[in-house]
């Protein structure tokens, strides 16, 4: 899953250092050429894709929380009776 962001950050990072040594370029050039093409849309696209996964994560806690509330209520009415 994260061959692409890392395959992505590469490219950036090489035009990044294209930007910074060329002539006309400038170092705060390739720093913001790494920052607005590489880790800003990488970051927006791993926090997408991993949306299902949290969902996932999301619902198994409320699931075990459920059972636990389940399990005490449970122990609770058959110790009063």
């Amino acid at each position: 899953m994260y061959i692409v962001p890392i395959a992505w950050l590469y490219v950036a990072l090489m035009m990044s250092v294209a930007e910074a040594t060329n002539t006309n370029g400038s170092v705060l050039g390739g720093i913001l050429t790494f920052i607005l093409y590489g880790i800003l849309p990488t970051s927006i696209i791993v926090y997408v894709m991993g949306a299902p996964q949290r969902k996932k994560a999301r619902l198994a806690l409320e699931k075990a929380q459920n059972e636990a509330a389940q399990l005490q209520t449970d122990n609770k009415t058959t110790t009063n009776q």
